[in-house]
């Protein structure tokens, strides 16, 4: 048996890859590797919604299968990413009705966004880390500023910038109150990426005390 890796989510970016997609990014545990899996739109805003505690005005189809689970005694007991092929990770659920444990395929998009609200843990494998596991530099959150960005800040969205790196820029360069003007206007437009990510921001900025 592969020997199994636990995993966090660490967050959600726009996909420098995929126009219209996300990159739902896994952190191993104990380590400094990153798995980034391109996830859609729905999915992405029902993975933000699980990271925030957001409850939306109608419950998502993850919440109402959550719900439903638990209304019958059936317990999520961990999501394993057991396969990367042809650029397509595969994912199966660990349930326990309380007599038998079942085994059930699922795209890792949906089994992350049921993890997150179940709080079940996720694991992969060592030889997917080794394939697709990268590690980020800690140069991509640093606190160098772009003079190019700082001209037209506050007329940019998050998807006028084209790296990770600018965006992360561009998050650090911004006022608190636009922040937090953004985060509001984006949970209105139920946006929860977006909203999301200035919530990270602004959280990032109370845990160092700049604010």
């Amino acid at each position: 048996m592969d020997k199994r890796i636990k995993l966090r989510v660490q967050g959600l970016t726009n996909s420098q890859i995929q126009s219209g997609a996300y990159a739902l990014i896994l952190a191993e545990e104990d380590g400094l590797r990153r798995i980034p899996i391109i996830v859609g739109t729905a999915e992405a805003q029902s993975i933000a919604i699980a990271l925030e505690q957001i409850t939306p005005p109608r419950p998502l189809t993850h919440d109402l299968f959550t719900v439903f689970s638990q209304a019958f005694n059936i317990e999520l007991l961990e999501v394993y990413i057991y396969k990367f092929e042809d650029g397509v990770y595969y994912s199966e659920l660990l349930f326990h009705n309380g007599e038998r444990e079942v085994r059930l395929d699922s795209r890792t998009s949906d089994a992350i966004a049921i993890a997150l609200r179940v709080s079940c843990p996720i694991f992969t494998t060592e030889e997917i880390l080794q394939e697709c596991g990268v590690v980020l530099e800690d140069s991509l959150f640093n606190e160098e500023k772009d003079e190019d960005l700082e001209e037209f800040i506050e007329d940019l969205e998050p998807e006028d910038l084209e790296s990770e790196e600018q965006l992360y820029k561009w998050l650090r360069l911004l006022e608190t109150d636009e922040l937090q003007e953004r985060m509001e206007e984006a949970i209105g437009d139920e946006n929860y990426e977006h909203a999301k990510m200035y919530k990270d921001e602004l959280q990032r900025r109370t845990e160092t005390g700049e604010i």
